[in-house]
């Protein structure tokens, strides 16, 4: 491992990762294994995957295969699981309905004992593999409906509609008007449903549904539209009524993944001559590095709420997870520390490691971690999340989405450049989510 510490202007933002001298060649393509740095064992290795789209056109994740490999380093250089070597295989999914399926396959054909922490839009392709080979799916990221239908699924968040109901929750409080927009998709098509339902449950009516491309250099019709529809249009109102105050009363949320981005550079250009309206988005599309990158404190996002599924990145609870990039990912700017994809895959390691540490060393396979899940096995993820149980008593009564155990988020908002919580805890929008999203 080699490399030099570079300064940070944010302690908590520690982009990180190991450069090694040695490696295989198809690592060096982005699909190998983790070495076994604890010596070898006379046992064969448990062999996971972790898969996300990398190098694409539109939403990359590459900090969560990333994260994999220096956590499966972390527990290698620890002795590995009973002395066994944790083999992680990564894959790049493309953001690809075809890739996605291939990679579910390679994970089958490596007899994979689970996928973890793994990000794919396209969750039929890659179930269906996956049930067939009998292959638990533990911390995928949330953002297909198959992650919460799936009996081989195991989430550790509420996915995206826990993300949009609390969302549209937090917005309710301020807002009278807004407009959301997302990726026109059919992932995306699930998210007006969500949204407004946090909407109804603050007694506020349905939100603008804006359409948007997922990989468009400029979104300044898409802007336009999500002013008109909050009523912020000047050609409607009049400039001089509105000037440049802001219009608290309303409100435009992005939910567009890495490409809020560009939405937002299209925003700011748009609101020079426009009535300005509050901001908003989830984590995720809303990042520090985003808000560092755009200014700071000066960025446009100065004041802009987000909702996210754990805790904000500066909270202490993520220390153990910044010791780990520190010393085992050093230097790899894949990881971002304050991305919820590697917090993600992070806290679906940790539920991985729970269980293994709990079977027999000789009895470690896919339906042996399947059966400890399903029986009750408990993970604490050192409070990121509540402990985390997959029995049938343990899942939300959420329509549409019966693997969800766990439907907390927090909010958080931009202050001096910052992305802090607004509130200690959580929020649980399990209520919210049960109440409204069975309806038409």
């Amino acid at each position: 491992m080699t490399g030099r510490r570079r300064p940070s202007s944010r302690p908590f933002r520690t982009a990180v990762l190991a450069t090694c001298t040695a490696v295989s060649a198809s690592l060096l393509t982005g699909c190998g294994a983790v070495p076994f740095a604890a010596g070898d064992s006379e046992s064969a290795p448990i062999v996971v995957m972790t898969w996300a789209p990398e190098g694409t056109g539109a939403t990359n994740m590459p900090g969560m295969p990333a994260m994999a490999q220096a956590y499966a380093r972390w527990v290698n250089d620890s002795g590995g699981i009973h002395g066994r070597e944790l083999k992680v295989l990564t894959c790049n999914e493309r953001n690809d309905t075809v890739y996605a399926a291939r990679c579910a396959r390679e994970a089958a054909d490596a007899k994979a004992v689970a996928v973890v922490g793994s990000y794919s839009q396209y969750g039929r392709s890659v179930m269906s593999p996956l049930e067939v080979a009998g292959i638990p799916y533990i911390g995928g990221y949330g953002v297909s409906a198959q992650e919460f239908n799936s009996p081989i699924s195991y989430p550790v968040n509420g996915g995206q509609a826990s993300l949009l109901a609390g969302n549209g929750r937090q917005l309710a409080s301020v807002c009278k008007r807004v407009s959301l927009v997302r990726p026109d998709t059919i992932a995306g098509d699930e998210l007006p449903k969500l949204f407004d339902a946090g909407l109804a449950d603050g007694e506020r009516g349905p939100a603008t549904d804006v359409r948007a491309p997922e990989d468009a250099s400029d979104y300044t019709r898409q802007v336009q539209r999500a002013l008109d529809g909050v009523g912020a249009d000047p050609h409607r109102y009049g400039t001089a009524q509105y000037g440049t105050e802001l219009d608290r009363s309303a409100c435009v949320t992005a939910a567009l993944g890495k490409r809020t981005n560009t939405f937002f550079d299209s925003f700011r250009r748009v609101q020079e001559d426009k009535p300005r309206v509050r901001i908003a988005s989830v984590l995720g599309s809303v990042r520090q590095s985003l808000v560092d990158s755009t200014g700071g404190s000066e960025s446009a996002l100065e004041g802009a709420y987000a909702t996210g599924w754990y805790p904000a990145a500066d909270d202490a609870r993520w220390g153990p997870m910044y010791r780990v990039i520190n010393r085992y990912a050093f230097d790899d700017n894949r990881i971002d520390a304050a991305d919820p994809g590697t917090q993600t895959t992070w806290i679906a390691y940790t539920a991985l490691r729970s269980v293994l540490k709990s079977l027999d060393k000789d009895d470690i396979s896919a339906r042996s971690v399947r059966k400890a899940l399903n029986r009750g096995h408990e993970v604490d993820t050192g409070g990121l999340t509540p402990p985390l149980r997959w029995r049938f008593t343990d899942l939300l009564a959420v329509p549409g989405y019966p693997r969800i155990v766990n439907a907390n988020v927090t909010y958080q908002v931009v202050r001096d450049g910052r992305l802090v919580a607004v509130r200690d805890g959580f929020v649980d929008v399990t209520k919210t989510l049960e109440d409204h999203t069975g309806e038409g």
